[in-house]
């Protein structure tokens, strides 16, 4: 009965050992629809991460979850030498129209798109010298990682191999939901949300997996009504898919973190791209924590 509930959208398989809940294609499509104003989206934290990546005097960036390509090209049109990756080949599709349709810019015509596995990483990405200066992480990606052995070695692998990815003296910019608050009180934190500008009209049901009364997998059923493509007639589509992810606690995911990179770094949490202090009156929606790399 567990199974028949709490299943990824999907069982495709985008890269070797890496589930791609958007493998079938529908729901990177409506997702694309979700977020909505890409620019609107991004001028969120645009100034923050941009401010970020000068203080520690960053130019090669890798994107360890591109996904339609929102962060690359916000940063590609910043002057950053991008390398993009993603595990879902549907989902990838949108950054490579993207970048065909802006290939004169040279910077675009620069930009490196290509399929990767975070379980694989070191195998699936050439890295420049010692390392990227900078690797991003946004948008919730990393929670899509499931804990199928229950010890969460997949997770533990694939935070080393993105901490490979970064060059001593450079960070690693990773976000994930405020599972927290979520676990606490069964809904996500109140507010609007960072990451996502659509106005579609949307319904979102929130499921908490516990195995061996340990919280194992949060899914989240979207219905989402969306409209007719230009051109055509008809009235709104409701679609339906559901998205699942592993519920990482802000303290648990710091020493996660701190173990990936060997405990040879720096942390900082910050709440919504905003300075963060633990028990504040503010709930984010989104923790970002910010790792540099000291040996």
């Amino acid at each position: 009965m567990v199974d028949s509930v709490y299943r990824t959208r999907s069982l495709g398989v985008a890269a070797v050992g890496l589930p791609d809940q958007y493998a079938d294609g529908k729901a990177a499509k409506v997702w694309q629809l979700y977020i909505g104003d890409t620019q609107s989206r991004t001028a969120e934290y645009k100034s923050w991460v941009l401010s970020l990546l000068k203080k520690h005097g960053c130019q090669r960036v890798l994107d360890v979850a591109c996904g339609t390509g929102v962060d690359s090209i916000m940063l590609v049109e910043e002057g950053f030498t991008v390398t993009s990756v993603d595990a879902s080949d549907k989902m990838l599709k949108y950054a490579l129209k993207a970048r065909w349709e802006r290939r004169k810019e040279e910077s675009f015509d620069k930009w490196v798109i290509e399929e990767a596995n975070w379980l694989t990483l070191p195998k699936d990405v050439q890295k420049p010298g010692t390392g990227f200066d900078a690797v991003i992480c946004l948008g919730n990606s990393f929670s899509h990682l499931p804990d199928f052995k229950g010890d969460q070695s997949d997770q533990k692998l694939a935070l080393k191999n993105i901490a490979s990815m970064v060059k001593p003296g450079g960070i690693l910019i990773i976000d994930h939901r405020n599972y927290d608050h979520m676990l606490k009180t069964g809904t996500a934190p109140p507010g609007k949300n960072i990451y996502y500008k659509s106005d579609l009209t949307q319904d979102i049901t929130t499921s908490v997996l516990l195995v061996d009364n340990k919280p194992h997998m949060i899914t989240l059923d979207y219905t989402v009504q969306v409209p007719p493509e230009q051109g055509e007639e008809g009235c709104p589509e409701l679609s339906k898919f559901r998205l699942s992810y592993y519920p990482h606690k802000v303290d648990d995911f710091k020493e996660l973190l701190r173990n990936a990179f060997q405990g040879k770094c720096e942390q900082s949490v910050y709440g919504d791209f905003k300075s963060y202090t633990p028990g504040q009156d503010t709930v984010p929606c989104y923790f970002i924590h910010v790792v540099k790399k000291t040996a």
